[in-house]
């Protein structure tokens, strides 16, 4: 036999492999891991891993929602989740108040009015037609405003012991509670994407929502959903940030909004809809998180102003491959 006939199929994976957006943010986020390593020692150790992916869950829980939003298509994108990640905070803290007495109803007001959100968001998009970029850009003024309102511009109270316990706790084997959440929550996420019917859909009107509507699935339906669910999971994120951080402060959770972005778009999901999926974001997240602890071991001057403008370089890479995706979605 021809050995180049017998290779071509798995120079055939090769190249698939090369070309697979989770594979390449896999291994980026290894590459980066290890030249940090070689930087600097610290990053070798367990203890340092479990604190970038401490880190990374944070990002990722929040991120859930985002990519639920960009697979379901329309242009659709969620810029209020940091904004609604901190107002969850801050209910939740007022009504736990360093007690467990009153956790489960704190936990349950504060995803209660982050679904809220969410619907008015998706109101906006599918009901009134608001572009969603602008709909979810002015909704964190609104948000923010009902904060002040709601706090008298002073966030009081603080995490429940319980709460912290489950974060920043060391479980089984000695690993955090937060990343056993994460790892369930993503099990649940790629069981719910890939598995049910809501999943199916939300790629169908994702994917060509013409198509979805007149095999019967009711678009607008499934489009909301993604958007309660996408403020939803950025509610359980802002109750993690509390379970870490134990109190509460405006803009907590704000510097979460573009890397949520960054990291469901590293990870596949593409901006037209219908394409991708919540492991590339896991993988996404975990490579944004080494890259701010590298550059913050590099010491690089200017503060936050750096990472954002990578954040944004980023972006724009991604965002150039637009037209050959959709190109090869035809």
């Amino acid at each position: 036999m021809n050995p180049l006939v017998a290779s071509s199929p798995a120079r055939a994976r090769l190249l698939r492999a090369a070309r697979d957006p989770v594979v390449v943010s896999g291994a980026a986020a290894l590459a980066l891991w290890v030249v940090a390593a070689l930087v600097s020692p610290a990053f070798a150790s367990w203890d340092q891993i479990l604190t970038l992916l401490t880190l990374a869950s944070f990002l990722g829980v929040i991120a859930i929602g985002q990519t639920l939003v960009i697979i379901a298509g329309g242009e659709g994108i969620d810029l209020s989740v940091g904004a609604v990640a901190t107002l969850a905070a801050i209910v939740a803290s007022r009504h736990m108040d360093g007690s467990n007495e009153d956790l489960l109803l704190a936990v349950a007001l504060s995803l209660g009015t982050a679904a809220l959100v969410g619907l008015v968001n998706g109101v906006g998009v599918l009901v009134f037609r608001v572009p969603p970029l602008v709909m979810t850009l002015g909704m964190i003024a609104v948000v923010y405003g009902f904060v002040r309102l709601y706090t008298g511009g002073r966030p009081a109270g603080s995490a429940a012991p319980a709460l912290r316990a489950l974060v920043t706790g060391d479980t089984v084997a000695g690993v955090p509670g937060v990343l056993w959440l994460w790892l369930g929550l993503s099990v649940l996420v790629v069981w719910l994407l890939r598995r049910t019917s809501f999943g199916w859909r939300l790629y169908a009107v994702g994917g060509n929502p013409t198509s979805a509507y007149l095999s019967g699935v009711n678009t607008k339906a499934v489009k909301l959903s993604a958007y309660v669910l996408s403020s939803v999971f950025a509610g359980v994120g802002g109750l993690l940030l509390l379970g870490y951080t134990n109190t509460v402060f405006l803009r907590l959770a704000d510097p979460y909004m573009l890397p949520s972005v960054a990291a469901t778009v590293i990870g596949g999901t593409a901006l037209i809809g219908g394409v991708g999926g919540y492991v590339g974001t896991v993988i996404g997240a975990i490579l944004l998180t080494v890259l701010d602890s590298f550059l913050r071991v590099l010491q690089i001057g200017g503060g936050d102003a750096p990472r954002q403008i990578i954040y944004g370089l980023v972006l724009l890479v991604v965002l150039s491959a637009y037209g050959r995706q959709r190109r090869l979605r035809q």
